[in-house]
């Protein structure tokens, strides 16, 4: 997975500033609970918001504002989410609210069940062959780019949490 992350992300060439493929951190962790789950996954989306946030403003100020990336960073120290926004709208008029959802919200990958028909050509004893149709569930990785702090997420996806009960 993370050669396609890896391939998609840099199908356009690699981000202005990068030193080569980006890394991704990987790790299994068990939770005791469906909240400490969900509280951490949430902290993992807030934590993409705000990097992300600050790597906007750094490089359109470096791109877009000719800044040096010395002069971005310290252009940016001690500044809030609401600092950055007016930075990008004042001075470049830019609405980080229309930056894509994959942005703002990073992706989550997640299984998914998944109808599968395909048509075969099967023989039935006594009876010529002939085209079926066979439907079959498969389960596939997809990506969201969404919120996954509010309950929406959860309540159309409530596969993904095993009953606390266990």
């Amino acid at each position: 997975m993370v050669k396609v992350m890896s391939s998609v992300l840099f199908s356009r060439g690699p981000p202005p500033g990068s030193r080569g493929e980006p890394g991704f951190d990987g790790r299994v962790v068990l939770y005791p609970s469906n909240r400490n789950l969900r509280d951490y996954l949430s902290w993992r989306q807030a934590d993409c918001h705000i990097n992300n946030l600050y790597n906007t403003v750094f490089w359109t100020l470096v791109q877009k504002g000719g800044l040096t990336t010395v002069q971005a960073e310290d252009r940016l120290k001690g500044t809030l989410a609401a600092d950055k926004n007016e930075i990008l709208f004042s001075d470049f008029d830019i609405n980080y609210n229309n930056e894509s959802a994959q942005h703002r919200k990073g992706t989550a990958l997640i299984w998914e069940k998944r109808d599968e028909t395909v048509t075969k050509r099967m023989k039935v004893p006594n009876e010529e062959e002939k085209d079926v149709a066979v439907t079959r569930s498969r389960r596939r990785v997809e990506a969201h780019h969404c919120d996954i702090i509010g309950d929406q997420f959860w309540e159309d996806h409530p596969e993904i949490l095993e009953d606390d009960s266990c």
